[in-house]
């Protein structure tokens, strides 16, 4: 078991939270004051420290730079009323990482030490984590390889990182989604189920694309036929269509997103009538055009609740109604928001208390 003891704390000399503008946060831009790493050698994690945010040294022949034997999560954390320090389902990520690193030749990572190292960074960047509305902590673990070798095949050594900053929201605006018919995200047998580094490097070509465009982000069907309707491109995507909420199932070409789990239980505590089931691309374009779809939105947990505004097909463009005040889309939010910022009482067991 690992404990606040054998984590090697060296914390920052002059911190860097007078950068930190609540009411104006840029995503991704602005790092916390320290960061969480430890080393797997001869066959062990070891070397558990947090030290201030700082460049990293790497070799030139680093076997991620070159073969993307790299993974990682997304998580977010929240300040309560009473200034009190909550992650949403760290858990579920800790269990996530190594369902996607087992597919990357990347050995487990205790959850112990995924969540006293988390833990003890969280409270040492406490004051990183803003109280504004619609503000959070973004949290990114990773796990790495090491190894300095030019060749294919298992590495030996790896680093588990966390890192965190300051973000507000995602998209400020509804999105414009196209529906890709062309190229593919992932394939049956591939790692489209793992949150691995490689898969989303190669999205970003036909994601330029579609932005050329005048889309914000792709909706991406499967690799064979391009007949069903998979996830979006940061987001597991659903849609309101006859008062039911639909989305594809997740698989071994989908992303298996904890936003879009918590979602699921939610409306189907509110007893409304939910579907997980494969969502043809046909069905979705027919709805479409008929005027069925009430709501389309994308969850995850950078975006959160994503209304969708358009969806593209070839050279269709369906707008769909008044997407910036969905009901459901609205009520999923404030639900989630509520639990995430201990407004409610948290009756999932989802929030962990730094």
């Amino acid at each position: 078991m690992i404990d606040s003891q054998a984590i090697d704390i060296q914390p920052i000399a002059n911190s860097r939270i007078q950068e930190l503008d609540e009411n104006n946060i840029p995503f991704g831009a602005l790092y916390s004051d320290h960061m969480f790493l430890a080393d797997y050698y001869d066959g062990a994690w070891q070397d558990a420290r947090i030290v201030p945010y700082q460049n990293i040294s790497l070799s030139p022949a680093n076997a991620t730079l070159h073969y993307a034997i790299t993974v990682f999560e997304g998580m977010k954390a929240y300040k309560n009323p009473d200034g009190d320090v909550i992650a949403f389902r760290p858990e579920a990520n800790a269990e996530r990482l190594n369902i996607s690193g087992e597919r990357m030749c990347i050995p487990e990572v205790p959850q112990d030490l995924f969540m006293e190292g988390l833990t003890q960074l969280l409270k040492i960047d406490a004051a990183w984590v803003p109280s504004a509305p619609n503000t959070s902590l973004y949290i990114r673990p990773f796990v790495f390889a090491t190894d300095e070798y030019i060749g294919i095949r298992p590495p030996s050594n790896f680093r588990f990182m966390i890192i965190t900053c300051p973000v507000g929201a995602y998209y400020g605006k509804p999105v414009s989604v196209k529906i890709e018919t062309e190229y593919s995200r992932a394939f049956p047998g591939g790692t489209g189920y793992a949150k691995a580094g490689g898969n989303y490097g190669a999205s970003l070509y036909p994601a330029l694309q579609a932005q050329k465009k005048g889309f914000d982000q792709l909706i991406w069907t499967d690799g064979q036929n391009h007949e069903y309707i998979e996830e979006s491109g940061t987001m597991n995507v659903m849609f309101k269509i006859d008062d039911t909420l639909i989305t594809a199932p997740t698989s071994g070409t989908i992303l298996k997103g904890i936003t879009r789990d918590s979602v699921l239980k939610i409306t189907r505590d509110w007893g409304m009538k939910v579907e997980e089931r494969p969502v043809a691309v046909a069905e979705i374009v027919a709805a479409a055009r008929e005027g069925r779809i009430q709501e389309a939105f994308g969850v995850g947990t950078a975006a959160t609740i994503a209304p969708i505004a358009k969806i593209g097909f070839g050279d269709e463009i369906f707008e769909l109604p008044n997407p910036e005040n969905g009901e459901l889309a609205q009520n999923i939010l404030r639900e989630l928001n509520n639990i995430r910022y201990g407004l409610i009482e948290d009756r999932y067991g989802w929030t962990y208390k730094i």
